[in-house]
């Protein structure tokens, strides 16, 4: 093999590049563990309308342990994505000192269930949050079985398209653990709309009821306390003391 320079060659540039190597390692290595590098700012992106600066202060510092190469940012994220409003996160080191952090907030869109404090977002995504009171009041009240927000959400925006010519607007919307429709005016008549069916769909006896509502039900007095559409041909008012009874 001495007599060999090639291969001598050969040999001597791998135990260089395997010296370069463990050099680096060690290098990187000791750049994590040493206390070098601190992160001196974390500078959030934008506006947060919901989230509390205290609520990031307390939540933040067991996840920025250590230094700039050696904090994880998915330690960071889970830490900010556990915060109630907060519904994704993006975050990104900026040498030598900072982390930036872009969190998108859920925008909600309506209460979900009965009295646990649930929220829908524009996704369909149920969560829970504290909101003002106000707020909450303004917003709609959608119920479902579990996993059943998104279509329960886009539903309501379908029933909202319906009634606005009439100048009416749901406020309230129910699917039954038997997949049944009923909605609530804000003028508080119920609606009762019953199942999908083949041969009379949804939308279609929702139409046949919003096409004589001016004339038919709008000009009653009393006006119906409820209508049931689930007739194949057509549809049942109730006065208030029927409809107490349902």
């Amino acid at each position: 093999m001495w007599n060999r320079p090639r291969l001598l060659n050969a040999i001597a540039d791998l135990l260089v590049l395997a010296a370069a190597g463990a050099l680096v390692v060690g290098l990187v290595a000791w750049l994590i563990r040493v206390p070098a590098l601190p992160v001196r700012q974390v500078v959030f992106a934008g506006e947060l309308a919901h989230t509390r600066r205290a609520e990031i202060e307390q939540a933040l510092p067991a996840a920025l342990r250590g230094n700039f190469l050696s904090i994880s940012l998915d330690n960071v994220r889970t830490a900010l994505l556990d915060l109630p409003w907060v519904r994704r996160v993006e975050l990104r080191r900026v040498w030598p000192a900072r982390i930036e952090v872009k969190v998108e907030e859920h925008r909600v869109a309506a209460r979900w269930g009965d009295g646990r404090g649930e929220l829908v977002n524009t996704f369909g995504e149920v969560f829970a949050a504290s909101a003002d009171a106000a707020e909450l009041e303004r917003l709609p009240l959608l119920f479902g079985p579990p996993g059943t927000a998104p279509e329960v959400l886009r539903r309501y925006g379908d029933f909202v398209e319906s009634f606005q010519p009439l100048g009416e607007r749901p406020v309230e919307v129910l699917l039954s653990p038997r997949l049944a429709w009923q909605l609530r005016l804000g003028n508080g008549m119920r609606v009762d709309i019953g199942r999908e069916q083949p041969k009379s769909p949804v939308a279609m006896r929702l139409q046949r009821f919003i096409d004589v509502y001016p004339d038919l039900v709008a000009r009653r007095s009393p006006r119906p306390a409820a209508v049931d559409l689930r007739y194949p041909n057509g549809f049942a008012l109730r006065a208030a003391a029927d409809a107490k009874g349902k």
